[in-house]
């Protein structure tokens, strides 16, 4: 879930300051996120023109407010359907590997497995009444369950992979040897 969407989304419902903004993402996602990364995404957003301060608190603390552009995209993105279209750091690590001599796949996958397992069996000490945090504990739940089923099937299409050499084809463009190398 995109960080900078999320605060976007609630400071549409009214003007906060960077802790409160924190607080209020973790209430209503039962996710954790650094206070240093709510200040970084608040001075990109005033950057990109989607909020502006709105004055102090009456303790001198910032407070933050979409533009009409913020509450625009906002709202597109909070309507708008997401696939999970990333870079698959776990994929792309297998796949590399199988195309590595000497790697061991079979200890890699090993691994996952292990970590994905422990995931699973780790207990929530969340508040189990708050809808939020549910809906995240069933997301990220059924997600594992799923990457087990995958790191199953990531098995057998690796049981006939093998390493191969870099290219001998080479692209045209590269960057040249700087001076005195």
């Amino acid at each position: 879930m995109s960080v900078r969407q999320s605060l976007l989304a609630i400071l549409d419902r009214g003007a906060c300051y960077g802790s409160q903004l924190r607080a209020e993402y973790e209430r209503r996602t039962g996710a954790r996120v650094n206070v240093g990364q709510i200040y970084t995404t608040l001075e990109r957003l005033e950057r990109d023109g989607l909020v502006t301060g709105a004055g102090v608190d009456d303790e001198a603390r910032v407070l933050w407010e979409p533009t009409p552009a913020g509450r625009a995209e906002a709202r597109a993105w909070l309507s708008t359907a997401s696939l999970a279209d990333g870079r698959d750091e776990v994929a792309l690590k297998i796949a590399l590997a199988v195309t590595l001599p000497g790697a061991d796949i079979g200890g890699i996958l090993s691994a996952q497995r292990e970590a994905v397992r422990a995931a699973l069996a780790q207990r929530d000490i969340e508040d189990p009444d708050a809808v939020p945090a549910a809906i995240v504990r069933a997301a990220r739940r059924s997600r594992l369950e799923a990457d087990l089923r995958w790191l199953d099937e990531v098995e057998r299409l690796t049981a006939a992979a093998t390493p191969f050499a870099l290219s001998e084809e080479r692209p045209r463009r590269g960057r040249p040897a700087r001076s005195g190398i």
